[in-house]
């Protein structure tokens, strides 16, 4: 495998932070939700303006999440399709890619949830509240919120569900209580991790019904004032979202229809993306334990944690596609996961990290495979993603995937180191001592 010479970018707080949310944070309908695989708006409309794409052409994100990518497009008045295989996170993707729904449908809702509410507070049994509470949530969601607090929730919740509300105004109520779930919660469930005997004061005594109440006339505002800024054309463009596998959409999106690619697929770093979701499937009870989250959201998932795998599956052994097609990866590969499988023997946990690296690099391959099927010649596939140091075993999955992007047919790749990762861990001795990277790695098709 080539040797790279980083091309070093000047260090601006813009570039800086093109691969976390914080950007996003701060903008219209993109901080609806706070998905902790989040990157910012700003690197796509940044990637999206250096390639020259223009209305009429197609923009395409294989790992949409909550819809940066396709958000930024719309707004653009640019095509999209987007895939995402986590459907309650493709269900907030959906409802921020919707400014056509209607206002006043959306206010006369609210009213009448406001109003089964209200009702339903005056017929609180206060000595049932706890059995009431008990039958419904798992204990994670007990200890996350005051029963008082937890009651109006499940009241909103349940005039959501129950009420004669069109599609689209439940979608906008469904992200709006979902957005305020951690902000009134007295635990600690900042992104991603929930500790839910760590008191918050902060969100002591906070009135859930008006925040909730607040939160759509925020969601209402952020829709007018977005489409008064887009462009003027922005209806005319079509945006196709799937909830679906990246590495199948042959079915979805047609050969040679994508004129560019942003995405950020999945670190190689342990995260499990649908545990971080945990507090607010338990809520919705679309899960109410590790089984249902594992059954209806991580066997969807690409492999990139830890706690997706079986030994005794072989899907984790490297494909022998990928093999053929990118030897020297696959080369480097099978020496990093022997080391890993020695390693993790001697090691508390004895964490799989030598199959979660076979199992993510096949599946980075199959999605690689389909961008270049759907993309067309002359054009680019950008990925913003970073590498990672399983027990002190390097992946530089960037290099990586831009040797696997050479081996399905790309002429070219080139990366962009963003920033340094993994400095302030330098004098923890649990953790090993190389410095982590950021990176955009970019594909040419000629």
């Amino acid at each position: 495998m080539r040797q790279l010479s980083f091309i070093e970018i000047p260090k601006t707080v813009e570039n800086k932070e093109w691969g976390t949310f914080k950007d996003s944070l701060r903008a219209p309908i993109h901080n609806w939700f706070t998905y902790p695989a989040g990157f910012s708006f700003k690197a796509v409309e940044s990637s999206i303006r250096n390639n020259c794409i223009r209305q009429g052409q197609v923009v395409y994100d294989p790992f949409m999440g909550s819809g940066t990518t396709n958000l930024v497009a719309k707004k653009l008045a640019i095509n999209s399709y987007g895939i995402e295989a986590h459907p309650f996170v493709f269900r907030i993707a959906r409802t921020k890619m919707n400014w056509e729904i209607d206002e006043d449908d959306i206010f006369h809702s609210l009213r009448e949830v406001e109003k089964r509410v209200i009702n339903r507070k005056r017929h609180f049994a206060i000595k049932n509240i706890q059995a009431c509470l008990e039958k419904e949530f798992p204990d994670l969601i007990l200890k996350c919120f005051e029963n008082i607090a937890l009651m109006d929730l499940l009241s909103i919740r349940n005039a959501v569900l129950d009420g004669n509300f069109t599609e689209d105004v439940k979608d906008i109520f469904f992200v709006g209580l979902t957005s305020i779930l951690r902000q009134v919660s007295t635990a600690a469930t900042g992104w991603p991790y929930i500790a839910p005997n760590k008191h918050k004061s902060t969100s002591l005594n906070k009135n859930v019904l008006h925040e909730f109440i607040r939160m759509i006339h925020k969601m209402v505002s952020d829709i007018r004032n977005t489409v008064h800024e887009a462009n003027v054309n922005y209806p005319k463009s079509s945006h196709e979202i799937f909830n679906a596998d990246c590495r199948k959409t042959k079915d979805l999106i047609p050969d040679l229809s994508v004129d560019h690619v942003f995405t950020s697929p999945p670190y190689l770093n342990n995260f499990d993306y649908a545990d971080r979701t945990r507090l607010e499937l338990y809520f919705w009870g679309e899960a109410k334990n590790w089984g249902d989250i594992s059954e209806n959201i991580r066997t969807r998932l690409i492999t990139s944690a830890t706690t997706q795998i079986s030994r005794d599956d072989p899907k984790y052994q490297l494909l022998d596609e990928l093999n053929k097609s990118c030897p020297k990866v696959c080369a480097f590969l099978k020496a990093s996961i022997s080391q890993l499988s020695e390693i993790r023997l001697t090691r508390g946990g004895k964490k799989s990290y030598d199959l979660l690296v076979g199992g993510y690099f096949n599946d980075i391959y199959q999605m690689i495979l389909e961008v270049y099927r759907v993309l067309k010649n002359n054009s680019k596939a950008v990925f913003v993603l970073g590498d990672s140091a399983p027990y002190g075993i390097h992946i530089p999955t960037d290099d990586l995937i831009g040797e696997i992007g050479l081996g399905v047919g790309f002429s070219e790749y080139h990366v962009d180191v963003l920033r340094e990762r993994g400095g302030k861990w330098k004098d923890n001795p649990q953790r090993h001592g190389i410095l982590l990277r950021e990176s955009i790695v970019t594909l040419e098709k000629a």
